[in-house]
């Protein structure tokens, strides 16, 4: 008989929150719990209409990441039906060549800044199937990767920009910190 495993919607940690600021920790690959981690996280993504979610940002220091590039298929037809998990990855090395893009964050709703990354990288992870991958990465994915991965190291996207844009965002910032937060999906705030 086969276990029917139920997926629940968590809410995401909003800016402020200290588990955004603690570097993820490997887990082991075949605990069946990653696997629900896992389902639940996409569950999670679908309802708040993003396109990656880390561990930290659903409160786990698990070294999990799920993307799901199959909204941007419009714009970007080779990310059609494109959704992995990434298990205990890292990147391990980054190309020279660099560009900068507008990047958003669900743990920061209602802000957007541009974020300056290399564009491509090389990372190494364990996919669902537990399948070791150890693989070069560009284009618009290598960038969400950037950021996912960033979340595992207890990094932000505002910590890629100039000191005077978040000082220019402060306002916005300390406002997330208070708990004032609007958005469309489940969230948890610090409320300092």
């Amino acid at each position: 008989m086969e276990k029917i495993i139920q997926t629940m919607i968590l809410p995401i940690y909003i800016y402020g929150m200290p588990v955004l600021r603690k570097v993820a920790e490997d887990v082991k690959a075949d605990d069946p719990e990653i696997k629900q981690l896992i389902d639940d996280m996409y569950e999670t993504l679908d309802k708040s209409g993003g396109v990656g979610l880390a561990g930290p940002q659903v409160g786990r220091q698990s070294r999990v990441v799920v993307i799901d590039l199959n909204v941007l298929a419009e714009d970007y037809p080779e990310y059609t039906g494109y959704r992995h998990a990434f298990i205990n990855a890292h990147i391990v090395e980054f190309g020279d060549e660099k560009d900068s893009s507008d990047e958003g964050c669900l743990s920061l709703p209602g802000l957007s800044e541009k974020v300056v990354r290399p564009t491509k990288i090389r990372v190494q992870y364990i996919d669902e199937d537990l399948n070791p991958h150890d693989e070069w990465v560009g284009g618009y994915l290598a960038r969400v990767m950037q950021h996912e991965f960033d979340h595992l190291e207890g990094k932000l996207y505002i910590d890629h920009i100039t000191p005077l844009r978040k000082q220019l965002i402060k306002p916005k910032l300390n406002r997330l910190l208070r708990g004032q937060v609007s958005c469309n999906y489940k969230c948890k705030v610090a409320r300092k």
